[in-house]
């Protein structure tokens, strides 16, 4: 079958993955360097989901995302500079941005409207702004990518009943990487696919091969398509899988011994980046140099924003009493 993808939009598709990774590894060093404040949850082996998801969203569109990884495979290829991700771990106030005045900023173009403070919150959220964007009828639509244990709340049967119902333009993601923590998902679900959730509302559903981001991102722009002409939400899920431990610090098992080496390594082949980098030089789109430069310049970018957020001061104690605190 014909890819629906320009040479252009299949190079954006490769260096939102080449960012999003490298991105990812400037976060590592900088937990382990005692920059990050709290924890990290690494998303390496697991980027194509999220950029293909992302990548081609219009601005107005808003996009909720999982707490894995914090929204970095999400919210670098809707437009979220780098340094103002970075920043935020670091608890800098971004120079003279003062921190919440430059996330608003965003919010109000991109469509990001922040993290649930729980998990399975973000379905809840996203069943609201699809109200908004279907009442406004500008063909905005909602993106809420969630993992596989998150769905197992009862928020998102409550939400996708309602989306259902009222035809709301919400796609609704999966990322299914095998693991809640130390749980295989075959421990936790009756069925292999997760994507049968959809059938009880009503919805139509997919199963997408999480490691090739053109087939994830073809998925969702079909997806995307239905919801913008009014016909409702969907559900895409996307087998992946889980490299690092849960939490950079945390042991690594599946229930109470170590996860196989030998299944980790079996993902391990089949890296997203190295899969479609692959394709790319196979079918004359990229060459080595293009590769290389890519790599160069990505790594030049994160290197600027990591010392953007390192010398940024911290927040101004005024202005957090005054957004924690009423007079």
């Amino acid at each position: 079958m014909e890819c629906r993808f320009s040479k252009d939009e299949m190079i954006k598709l490769y260096i939102n993955l080449v960012r999003t990774r490298t991105l990812d590894e400037v976060m590592v060093g900088g937990l382990l360097a005692g920059k990050v404040g709290g924890h990290w949850t690494s998303q390496v082996g697991q980027e194509a989901m999220g950029v293909g998801a992302s990548s081609f969203l219009r601005n107005d569109d808003y996009i909720l995302y999982g707490h894995r990884g914090h929204g970095i495979t999400t919210l670098i290829p809707k437009g979220l500079p780098p340094k103002a991700f970075i920043a935020e771990h670091y608890g800098r106030a971004m120079g003279s941005c003062q921190g919440m005045a430059f996330f608003r900023e965003f919010e109000a173009h991109l469509g990001i409207v922040g993290l649930s403070g729980t998990l399975g919150g973000n379905f809840v959220v996203a069943a609201g702004l699809g109200i908004g964007a279907k009442k406004r009828g500008k063909g905005q639509i909602v993106v809420c990518i969630e993992g596989d244990g998150t769905y197992s709340r009862g928020t998102f049967h409550e939400s996708a009943l309602m989306a259902a119902n009222w035809k709301l333009p919400i796609v609704w993601g999966i990322e299914n990487n095998q693991y809640m923590i130390y749980s295989h998902v075959s421990e936790l679900y009756p069925k292999e696919n997760l994507a049968d959730l959809a059938f009880g509302y009503g919805m139509p559903s997919i199963v997408v091969d999480g490691q090739d981001v053109v087939a994830v991102a073809e998925a969702y722009a079909s997806a995307f398509e239905r919801a913008r002409a009014g016909e409702g939400p969907s559900l895409i899920e996307c087998k992946t899988y889980r490299i690092e431990p849960h939490v950079f610090g945390m042991a690594d098992l599946r229930g109470a011994t170590p996860r196989p080496k030998e299944e980790i390594d079996v993902w391990k082949k089949r890296d997203p980046i190295k899969l479609f980098q692959k394709r790319l030089l196979k079918e004359g789109i990229l060459t080595a140099a293009d590769i290389e430069r890519i790599e160069s310049d990505t790594k030049n970018e994160m290197d600027e924003a990591e010392m953007f957020a390192s010398e940024s001061l911290p927040p101004d104690p005024e202005i957090l009493q005054r957004a924690l605190y009423a007079e």
